[in-house]
């Protein structure tokens, strides 16, 4: 039986480059796909590119493919990747200028746009999902909208003969449920193959986390060679039923309990996880596996696709302005306690403007709070944190600046101060018809 071999290169945009580079030269793989691209990642996409429209692209898209172009080609490995982000055309540019540099000529490269819908949203005015509001309550500070995309225009570029695809935003599961369609020739409407590609997708959509990287738990849930983590690999059949498995040698391990865990990841409802191209249902998944490494997966369903496309809003929510200092030694807790009062006390003598502040001893209570962070044994060194939100970055650079004078003003032997403050891009969502969304290809060659 014909099997397709996916290798999942990274699951976030600045994951590790290495194991990207051993499935390329050693994964004997048809694809090899990079999910990239967060919700925030995109809005924060959006807002580089108002700065330089020539920019916009996951800032280490020319170092991938530095990495990986020549394998790839002499390999036969195709790629495909959500590194476009907010600028998928700036981006196949940028591969191109790369394979030139490599020496590579003829590459057939394909950008996918159409999913900034910003001017749809604002003509529309839908309802925004997280409050209920309408978005136009949103006002100036929305700077983007980018929908997700499905698999179709990917299908469509790989029939077209391309040898790299770069989009912006489309559903994770897409990126591998496109080259099962455009392999096995899946219809558009075949809800339970697509559910099971889309399977398979979530599966690898993540890269380490499936291979023990996520996973790992000393003493609970122990995986060897965590350092040289090996990502993931997919061997798909026709009938879209799939075994996850890794190059040979490489650190980490698949196992039926790494598989499970990534299935539930970012799950709902198991029987009704929606995507742009079906609403797939995992409830009758089976998961076994068939050797060292290799767990067989199959059981995935589906159904008809949603009639809407959720769309990432990012929009300019406020300021963070934030310092930090450290304390160690005997009562090294209570230096750091004290330093936050202080500190707390002089932003209301100074009057800095907070809309939300939060005073946390770092290895104490910062994580879960101090009702259940309550022990009795007093930590050896205590790392001191201010953190406010502000209306302007003025007043959050003043944060970080009364933490800085703990050097000379504050408790007894503080030091390692760190100050930043940034501006927030804060993301929500809205859904739009699909026959408002229209992906368009471009094509170049390197």
């Amino acid at each position: 039986m014909k099997t397709i071999r996916i290798g999942a290169g990274a699951g976030y945009s600045g994951d590790r480059i290495e194991p990207a580079v051993e499935l390329a030269e050693q994964g004997q793989l048809d694809y090899l796909i990079f999910e990239c691209l967060a919700e925030r990642t995109i809005a924060l996409g959006q807002q580089a590119r108002r700065a330089d429209p020539q920019q916009g692209y996951d800032p280490l898209l020319a170092e991938r493919m530095h990495a990986v172009l020549k394998a790839c080609v002499t390999n036969g490995v195709k790629i495909i990747t959500n590194m476009g982000a907010a600028n998928p055309l700036a981006g196949a540019a940028k591969i191109a200028e790369v394979a030139r540099t490599l020496g590579l000529y003829g590459l057939k490269i394909a950008a996918i746009t159409g999913d900034d819908v910003l001017d749809i949203v604002q003509r529309e005015n839908y309802r925004i999902e997280d409050n209920g509001q309408p978005l136009s309550t949103l006002g100036a500070t929305l700077i983007s909208a980018n929908a997700y995309l499905g698999a179709p225009a990917i299908v469509e570029a790989l029939a077209g003969g391309a040898d790299i695809v770069i989009t912006g935003r489309v559903a994770d599961p897409a990126l591998v449920l496109a080259p099962l369609m455009h392999a096995f020739g899946w219809p558009a409407d075949d809800w339970q193959r697509l559910g099971q590609g889309t399977l398979v997708g979530h599966l690898l959509e993540c890269a380490g986390q499936i291979t023990g990287g996520y996973f790992a738990d000393p003493g609970v849930k122990d995986v060897a060679a965590l350092a040289r983590l090996g990502f993931p690999i997919g061997e798909v059949s026709a009938d879209g039923s799939a075994v996850i498995t890794k190059v040979v040698g490489s650190g980490g391990q698949v196992t039926a309990a790494t598989c499970k865990e990534q299935l539930l990841y970012e799950i709902h409802d198991p029987s009704a996880y929606l995507t742009p191209d079906v609403i797939a249902d995992f409830s009758q998944v089976e998961i076994r596996e068939v050797g060292p490494d290799r767990v067989a997966i199959s059981g995935g369903n589906g159904r008809a696709r949603p009639a809407t496309l959720k769309t990432t809003l990012g929009y300019l929510d406020s300021y963070i302005g934030e310092g930090q200092i450290s304390y160690a030694g005997p009562g090294a807790q209570a230096r750091a306690q004290l330093a936050l009062d202080i500190v707390k006390e002089r932003l209301a003598i100074t009057g800095v403007q907070a809309s939300e502040i939060r005073y946390d001893l770092i290895g104490v209570n910062a994580i879960h709070g101090a009702p259940l962070s309550q022990h009795p044994a007093q930590p050896y060194e205590v790392r001191a944190r201010v953190c406010g939100r502000t209306a302007s970055l003025r007043e959050a650079i003043r944060i970080g600046n009364e933490v800085e004078t703990l050097y000379t003003c504050g408790p007894a032997g503080g030091g390692g101060v760190s100050k930043t403050a940034r501006e927030v891009v804060a993301v929500m969502s809205t859904l739009v018809p699909r026959e408002l969304i229209h992906p368009h290809i471009h094509f170049q060659e390197s």
